[in-house]
C-alpha cells in the first residue's frame, strides 16, 4: 500500500554536483574493467532470445511471458515460465532503453510495481524509459511456487507461525516446529522449483530478459531485496549494464553469511530499527509536548514500560462487532516497526505508543481501537486462492544464504539478538528460521556467493538512508566499499529506502539512470522531512502532508511481522 504523502522542503538541490572529476595530472591510469565470465557467458548466451507475444494489458501496459531453463548448465532442459510487463516510454523518438525495475521482498512481484510506476517514478524517467518488472521465477505472475498439495496442508503449517514473532517458550516451540515443516515441504513437493529460485538465477533471467527487449546494455533500479538482485547482476555481469541503482542496500557477503549466524545476526536490521526508534523518542524529549504527543515524562522510558506491561499482560480492545482485539507485546513491537517504514515515522510511532500508554492506564480507547479495525480491514487470511508468498521469499532466502543447521537453534540466537537491539531483535532474527539447513536440503547448485567486488565497466549508484529499519544504512556504506566502480549517495530521510523521500535524493538517482553519471563524491541530501519540527494540530484535526516530489512512494516489497495496528504495505 502506498506510504502517505509528504511535505516539501526547500532547499533540495543545495550541493548536488553531476559532473564526473577528472583524473588528477600524473595519477595512475584507471583499472580496466573486468568482463562477464565464460562460465555465466556459457550459461546465459546458449539461451536464445526469447520472442516476446506482447499483448496490452492494464489499459496502460504490455504483458508477455518466457520459458527460461531451470538450470541454465542445461538451456534446453526443463524449463519455467516468466512473465513480463512493461510501461511504454512516453517519449519514444528520443527513449534511451528501458529501465528494469525490482520492488524488494524477496517476493515482490516487479510485473506489479511496474505497473504502479507512473505514480512513484519522475516523469523524466517515465518520458524516456520503457518501465519494465519482470518477475522472479517462482513469485507473482511466474510459474509459481507451491511448497503444499493444498491449501488446507499449507494452513495446518502457517497456522503454527501466526504470530508477528515469538515470544514466550509455546510461541517458540510452535514456531520452530512450524519453521521446520515449512522447510521440508519446500525440499520435497516445492521442488525442482525451490532449488532454482536463487538471486544468481534471477539475475540470469533478467540478462536474457534485456536482450529479448532489445537492449544491449541494462538499466536498472532496485529497491530493498532488490539491491542485492542489482549486485548480483553486476558482479555476475560487469560490463553488460549502461546504468545500475540500488536503493535500501544489503550488504551481499552478509545476505550470504555462514552457517554460525542467523541472519539478522549479519545484517543488523534490528540495530538500524532500534536506532531509529530511540531517535524519535529522544528528538519527541526534546521537542516537548506542543510538537509530539508522546512527550509527557521520559518517552525512552515511557516507551520501554509499554512493552514490559504488554508481556506481562495484553491488552484486550472491544472490536465494535461483539468481539476483542489482542495487542500483545509482539504487536506492539510490530506495529512500531511497521511504522518506522514510513518518512513520517516519528509522528505515527509516537502516536501508536501515546494511544497504548493510555489504553494501559485507563484512558479512552477509541484512537487505538479505530486504528486496529483500519489495520484489520487491509488484511487477508491464508484461505482461497493459494497464497505463496512466505514459501517464494523463503525459497530466496534459504537456497542464497549458509544458514544454521536446526531451527532449534532460533530461539537463543533470537534472545541474543534483543539484548543487542531491544524490541526488534526477535522481530528481525525470526525470519529465516525455516532455513535451517537440516530441514530445508533443496538448494541450488549454481547459486552465486561471491566475490562482490568486481570492477564494473559502468559505475554503480549504491543509496542509503540513516534511518532505514529494514536495510541498516551500514549495507549501503559496506557494499559501496566492495564495489571498485560505485558511489555512495547518503540521505537523511526516515523510512525504508530514499527515493520520493526528498527533491535531492530522488533527482540525484534520475538524474543518473538518465545520463550514467552518479552524483559527486560524499553527496549527502538533507532535505527530507524531520519529525516534530510543527506543531501539533489542534484536538481532532489530522495533520495533512505533501509530497515533497509530486509522487507517492514507491510500494516497496519488504519482510516485515504482521500487526493488527498497522495498515498492510
Amino acid at each position: 500500500m502506498p506510504l502517505k504523502a509528504h511535505r516539501l522542503l526547500t532547499a533540495a538541490l543545495a550541493g548536488i554536483v553531476l559532473a564526473t572529476v577528472a583524473a588528477a595530472p600524473g595519477s595512475a591510469a584507471p583499472a580496466a574493467a573486468e568482463r562477464t565470465s565464460k562460465a555465466e557467458s556459457r550459461r546465459v548466451d546458449a539461451v536464445p532470445t526469447p520472442r516476446l507475444g506482447w499483448y496490452k494489458c492494464y489499459d496502460i501496459a504490455e504483458c508477455a511471458t518466457a520459458q527460461l531453463p531451470l538450470d541454465y548448465d542445461k538451456p534446453k532442459g526443463a524449463t519455467t515460465e516468466i512473465a513480463i510487463l512493461r510501461v511504454k516510454a512516453k517519449d519514444q523518438k528520443r527513449k534511451i532503453g528501458s529501465l528494469f525495475l525490482n520492488p524488494g521482498g524477496p517476493g515482490g512481484s516487479a510485473t506489479d510495481f511496474a505497473l504502479f510506476a507512473p505514480y512513484f517514478l519522475s516523469d523524466s524517467l517515465l518520458q524516456r524509459f520503457d518501465i519494465v518488472g519482470v518477475d522472479p521465477r517462482g513469485i507473482g505472475a511466474s510459474a509459481n511456487l507451491r511448497c503444499f498439495k493444498s491449501v488446507k496442508d499449507q494452513t495446518a503449517v502457517l497456522d503454527l507461525l501466526n504470530v508477528p514473532f515469538p515470544v514466550t517458550k509455546t510461541e517458540e516451540q510452535r514456531y520452530v516446529k512450524g519453521s521446520k515443516q515449512l522447510g521440508r515441504a519446500c525440499s520435497t513437493t516445492g521442488r525442482p522449483l525451490a532449488g532454482a529460485m536463487s538471486t544468481a538465477e534471477v539475475a540470469r533471467d533478467m540478462d536474457v530478459m534485456r536482450r529479448a527487449v532489445g537492449d544491449r546494455k541494462l538499466n536498472y533500479l532496485g529497491f530493498s531485496y532488490g539491491s542485492a538482485l542489482g549486485q548480483y547482476y553486476a558482479n555476475m555481469f560487469p560490463d553488460r549494464f549502461r546504468a545500475l541503482a540500488v536503493d535500501g542496500v544489503l550488504d551481499p557477503t552478509d545476505w550470504v553469511g555462514s552457517t554460525r549466524e542467523i541472519l539478522d545476526q549479519r545484517l543488523r536490521s534490528s540495530d538500524g530499527a532500534y536506532r531509529a526508534l530511540i531517535e524519535i523518542l529522544k528528538r519527541c524529549d526534546k521537542a516537548g509536548e506542543k510538537f509530539c504527543v508522546f512527550a509527557g515524562g521520559d518517552p525512552v522510558k515511557n516507551f520501554a514500560t509499554i512493552a514490559r506491561e504488554l508481556r506481562a499482560k495484553p491488552l484486550e480492545l472491544p472490536d465494535g462487532a461483539g468481539g476483542t482485539i489482542t495487542v500483545t507485546y509482539a504487536v506492539f513491537v510490530s506495529a512500531i516497526l511497521g511504522s518506522l517504514y514510513g518518512v513520517d515515522a516519528g509522528q505515527v510511532v509516537t502516536e501508536i505508543a501515546a494511544e497504548v500508554w493510555a489504553a494501559l492506564r485507563g484512558g479512552s480507547t477509541a484512537a487505538l481501537t479505530e486504528r486496529a479495525r483500519e489495520a484489520r480491514a487491509t488484511k487477508r487470511g491464508y484461505d482461497f486462492p493459494y497464497q505463496n508468498g512466505f514459501e517464494a521469499s523463503s525459497a530466496v532466502i534459504c537456497t542464497d544464504g549458509r544458514h544454521p543447521a536446526d531451527a532449534g537453534l532460533w530461539p537463543a540466537a533470537t534472545a541474543r539478538r534483543d539484548q543487542q537491539a531491544p524490541y526488534f531483535g526477535r522481530a528481525w532474527g525470526w525470519i529465516d528460521s525455516q532455513c535451517a539447513h537440516k530441514t530445508w536440503t533443496v538448494q541450488d547448485e549454481d547459486a552465486y556467493r561471491g566475490p562482490f567486488t568486481r570492477r564494473t565497466a559502468a559505475p554503480v549508484l549504491v543509496v542509503g538512508n540513516f534511518w532505514d529499519p529494514a536495510t541498516n544504512y551500514r549495507g549501503a556504506v559496506t557494499s559501496s566499499r566492495l564495489l571498485p566502480n560505485s558511489r555512495l549517495l547518503s540521505s537523511n530521510n526516515w523510512g525504508h529506502t530514499a527515493y520520493g523521500s526528498g527533491v535531492c535524493a530522488t533527482t540525484a538517482i534520475d538524474n543518473y539512470l538518465l545520463t550514467g553519471t552518479p552524483p559527486a563524491k560524499g553527496t549527502v541530501c538533507t532535505d527530507s522531512v524531520q519529525p516534530f519540527t510543527e506543531p501539533l494540530p489542534p484536538a481532532g484535526e489530522a495533520t495533512t502532508l505533501s509530497s515533497p516530489t509530486g509522487k507517492q512512494r514507491p510500494p516497496v516489497a519488504t519482510l516485515i511481522p504482521e500487526s493488527v495496528l498497522t495498515p498492510q504495505q
